[in-house]
Order: C-alpha cells, then sequence, then structure tokens
C-alpha cells in the first residue's frame, strides 16, 4: 500500500479549522480506498509561534517539508503581526525555498452556488489562472532609507528573469495545451511598465511558437478585470505575474461565489521539491473559532493535492462529493448565504466519500 506523507501547515486564523477539516476528508478517503494511505505531520508554524519565538517558522523548517509528498497549508496573517512578517516569514518562505514558482488557481461555479454574475451561465466561467510564485512584484527586493525622517525613501522592486517568466508561461501554454479549449489569455501591463512588461510579452511569442495548436491572447491587466466581468466565456486559461494574478485570483473566485471555495496549488513542476496546496481565502480572524468558515476552498485543494500526487480516481471522487454537497443549499456556510457550519459540511463531504466507496464515478 502506498503511504503519501502530507505535512499539514494550519497557520493562522480560521487555517486552523479548515486545515483539520481537510485532513478528516483525506481520512474519510483513505477509509474507502484501499491502495494508499496518509502520514500526516503537524507543524504548528505561525502567529503564536512567531510570539514565542520569534520567527514564524523554524530557521530550518524546510528541511522538515523537503521529504513530504505534499504540503497542506491553511493561512498566513495574525492582526496582531505586520503583515509582511507574516507573509514572508511563513507562506512565501515555503513558495520561494521549495521552488514552487507555478501557482495555479481554477475558478468555477459549482452546483447550487449563486454566483453574482447573473447573466452568467456555469458552463461560461470555467478558468485555470496561472500565477508567477516566486519573482516579479514579489520578489522582496527593495528597502527603506532615512528610516523616520522627512527624506525617507522606500522601495519595492518588481525582479522579471528570463528564466522565471519563460519557464512559468511554459507551464502556462502546457497547460492550456491539455484543456478542451486550448486558449490562453496573457495578462499583462507593458502599455506602462515598458521594460519588464515588455520582456514578458517578447517571451510571451516567443514560447507561443512551441504550441501551435494553443490560440493565445494579450490583455492589459485593468482590461482583463472588465473582461471577467464582462465577457467570462472569453477566458479559459489566464497567466499573469505574480501581483497581477494574485488581484485577479480573488476576482475570480468572487465572481464563481465567494473566496471561500478557492483552491490554490503552489507548484514545483520539476518535482525537486514537495508542492503546497492551499485555500485561497487568508486567515479570517473576524470569524476565527466560530464554526463559520466554509471548508470547500480546503477540499477543492485537496483535491488539486491527489491530482499531483497521481490519484485521479481519488480526486474525482472528492470532487464529486464536493458538488453533492454545494448542490444543497442547507450545507452552504455563511459567506454563501447559508447557515451550515464548517463541521457540518466536512461531515457531508466526508460521509459522501463513504458513501460511495466501491461505486462508479458520476458527476452532479
Amino acid at each position: 500500500m502506498k503511504t503519501y506523507r502530507i505535512a499539514m501547515v494550519p497557520g493562522d486564523g480560521i487555517g486552523k479549522e479548515v486545515i483539520p477539516a481537510g485532513q478528516r476528508v483525506l481520512e474519510a478517503l483513505a477509509a474507502a480506498e484501499s491502495s494508499f494511505q496518509f502520514e500526516f505531520e503537524n507543524f504548528a508554524w505561525g502567529g503564536d509561534y512567531y510570539r514565542q519565538h520569534g520567527e514564524m517558522m523554524p530557521a530550518n523548517g524546510l528541511d522538515a517539508l523537503r521529504a513530504k509528498d505534499a504540503i497542506l497549508f491553511g493561512s498566513a496573517g495574525d492582526p496582531h503581526i505586520p503583515d509582511h512578517i507574516t507573509l514572508w516569514g511563513l507562506r512565501l518562505k515555503i513558495c520561494q525555498g521549495l521552488d514552487q514558482y507555478a501557482n495555479v488557481r481554477p475558478t468555477r461555479i459549482l452546483p447550487g452556488i449563486d454566483a453574482p454574475l447573473k447573466r452568467c451561465r456555469a458552463e461560461d466561467l470555467n478558468w485555470v489562472i496561472v500565477r508567477e510564485n516566486t519573482e516579479g512584484e514579489y520578489s522582496g527586493a527593495g528597502g527603506r532609507v532615512h528610516q523616520g525622517l522627512p527624506i525617507e525613501v522606500a522601495t519595492d522592486l518588481s525582479v522579471m528573469t528570463h528564466a522565471g517568466v519563460e519557464r512559468i508561461q511554459r507551464f502556462g501554454f502546457r497547460l492550456a495545451q491539455s484543456r478542451p479549449r486550448k486558449l490562453l489569455t496573457l495578462v499583462t501591463k507593458s502599455n506602462a511598465q515598458r521594460h519588464a512588461m515588455v520582456m514578458w510579452d517578447e517571451i510571451a511569442a516567443q514560447v507561443a511558437r512551441e504550441f501551435p495548436d494553443v490560440t493565445w491572447d494579450k490583455e492589459m491587466v485593468d482590461a482583463a478585470t472588465a473582461r471577467m466581468v464582462n465577457r467570462p466565456a472569453s477566458l479559459d486559461t489566464i497567466v499573469a505575474t505574480n501581483l497581477h494574478a494574485d488581484i485577479l485570483s480573488d476576482l475570480a473566485a468572487a465572481l464563481a461565489g465567494s473566496l471561500g471555495i478557492g483552491p490554490t496549488a503552489n507548484i514545483n513542476p520539476e518535482r525537486v521539491y514537495p508542492s503546497m496546496f492551499e485555500p485561497i481565502h487568508g486567515s479570517a480572524f473576524d470569524i476565527m473559532g466560530k464554526g463559520l468558515a466554509n471548508p470547500v476552498g480546503t477540499f477543492w485543494s485537496v483535491v488539486m493535492m491527489l491530482e499531483h500526487l497521481g490519484q485521479m480516481d481519488a480526486a474525482r471522487r472528492v470532487m464529486q462529493a464536493i458538488e453533492h454537497v454545494t448542490a444543497n443549499p442547507r450545507l452552504h456556510t455563511r459567506d454563501l448565504g447559508g447557515t451550515a457550519t464548517t463541521a457540518e459540511v466536512t461531515a457531508a463531504v466526508c460521509a459522501e466519500i463513504g458513501a460511495t466507496a466501491g461505486k462508479p464515478l458520476t458527476t452532479v
């Protein structure tokens, strides 16, 4: 029997609620399967760890993660700690340290969810946003001088390397090539950012020659936001820089009904290091401990993790369970206009996985 070693990093806020829920779903799946099991190790890193040790995770923390098959991550963010410390000290430290340069965020309207675009059919909003995840606007280059004086200067430099741009764009073209529509939109801002973004465009044109079966176009990031709202069916696979895709993917999740349902995969495509899977909703301290957190984003992230591990049937079984549950309005959490609790949604998904064990996969 195959054993997958999974690192559990709940992080902060509702991450401490949804990541244990994700573990329960994986345990339910393993109980229904006979070909694999999971070995979990919990890493209590985040804001509480920072208050005790002065850092979000140990200096050698990456060493403990490298031997894992995958990482399930909750969130980084604590209202009592500056955001740049929580983000750079935990999530970005893992993403950059393990070269998880491809951030992949699928978006579609799940059954039973009342999305805000009333003229949009569910089949019209079925996107995957590919985000460059280790450099660009979040490279960490820059600094501050003359702090506290009227002449203080602060800089944040966007750093794009030819190798970094080429590899994320090639990843995006390959992903588009694997999807039915073979359609890709490259998001840019080369009209105003005349150096790095012009290189971004030039590399895209070069990489595109390797994929003659992929239809692609270029869209300015500001125009892309309007296109997502007004012409959702014109989009399929979207490739953008670290900052641009960070913003666009939150808009995408909102258009699909809620940030609470959005998943993320931080992928090291070469599989030299483990990849990390997480919901996109953040730490949401305002609802922490109230049982209001929507665990669907974590469950969908589990689906992406299973796909990455090569367990395609298991991934489809969990996705089928998610869709069965979202199709029932009585199992919607508050962000979707319902009253169901985190525990109730988790129990329903686990029950559905158990009920369908050994049965043929269907679609909702």
